[in-house]
């Protein structure tokens, strides 16, 4: 007789089933449960509780930087390269959400097309849907899919918004900001925000004319900033496209892995990690309780349309719906 619990369309009713399917390494199994939570479904919960152990083996590498940089193109590069030491890769690609269907525009996925024969790749684009920063909201509990899979590597390439993509530093060990030359105003994308969450900086398409003076430029910035410590994050200049320079960023994300281990830095972003992820799910747990619990849907459109009409302020509105929640 088949065992129903391994059948494909019955998944989403056997967590345990789905989370023995991602430990083995199957890649079904993983699609499957990254939809489960990227719609949120209940089950989605169970799965990753099931995982959480056997997660924090992966590297981590955020790939972040202006439309236009070549991240794509970047990441490519990086899958290939390491393959052939025979790793098995992750990438995440946050792309832009579809004005239309409100999921993802899949760009990133036509520019790695030809990683997706490759059995040790698992590509996964991920729509934004308004969550800001140049992430997805799902993007942390897919990370922790993927190294509880048992990808050596885990890419998470941004949307790639330029100045406000800073949420990716909570997600990943090591973030690489890419830049180009001769995008307009010099060096318009490293303005304060991204400039201080690079950990190493890529001057891609460096046969361009300015690429030398880009990376003095970054150079100039970097000494402004402060975030750093005591790393000092190196300039790799690349050619993506013919896949140049990878191995020096390969050098550099190994330096900097060292360093983290080195001086305890890398239990402390593993430590803010978590610490987010908790207030992230604590705020959306109690709105979802509020909400249903001590508060009807209807009574907080109530307060809601308040607000609107200028009948009260946030700032009450907000703390009158405390007083009515018992701690």
């Amino acid at each position: 007789m088949k065992d129903e619990s391994l059948n494909p369309s019955s998944f989403s009713l056997h967590p345990s089933a789905l989370s023995e399917g991602v430990l083995s390494g199957d890649n079904r199994s993983l699609a499957r449960a990254i939809s489960l939570v990227e719609r949120e479904d209940p089950a989605a919960e169970r799965v990753l509780a099931d995982l959480y152990g056997s997660t924090g083996n992966a590297r981590i590498v955020g790939i972040t930087g202006p439309p236009g940089a070549g991240k794509s193109t970047l990441v490519s590069g990086m899958a290939k390269h390491y393959r052939r030491q025979h790793k098995r890769i992750g990438i995440v690609a946050v792309d832009p959400t579809s004005p239309f269907s409100g999921g993802a525009i899949l760009g990133d996925r036509i520019r790695m097309a030809e990683l997706y024969t490759d059995r040790g790749v698992f590509i996964r684009s991920m729509a934004t849907r308004g969550f800001m920063g140049g992430l997805a909201k799902a993007t942390n509990d897919v990370v922790d899919l993927l190294d509880a899979a048992g990808f050596d590597m885990i890419l998470v390439e941004t949307i790639g918004v330029g100045q406000d993509e800073v949420e990716v530093i909570r997600t990943v060990q090591t973030n690489v900001v890419v830049l180009v030359p001769g995008m307009g105003d010099d060096i318009q994308a490293i303005k304060a925000g991204i400039m201080e969450i690079g950990d190493i900086f890529v001057v891609n398409k460096a046969d361009r004319q300015g690429a030398d003076k880009t990376v003095t430029e970054v150079t100039m910035m970097m000494s402004l900033v402060e975030e750093h410590g005591d790393w000092l994050p190196p300039i790799v200049k690349t050619i993506a496209s013919r896949g140049e320079g990878i191995v020096e960023l390969e050098d550099a994300l190994q330096k900097h892995f060292e360093y983290l281990r080195s001086s305890g830095e890398l239990d402390r972003r593993n430590r803010e990690r978590v610490r987010i992820r908790l207030e992230t799910l604590l705020k959306e747990k109690f709105m979802d309780r509020l909400v249903g619990g001590a508060l009807t849907a209807e009574d907080y459109e109530k307060i809601v349309d308040d607000v609107v009409r200028k009948r009260n302020n946030p700032h009450d509105a907000a703390e009158n719906v405390l007083r009515r929640v018992t701690f």
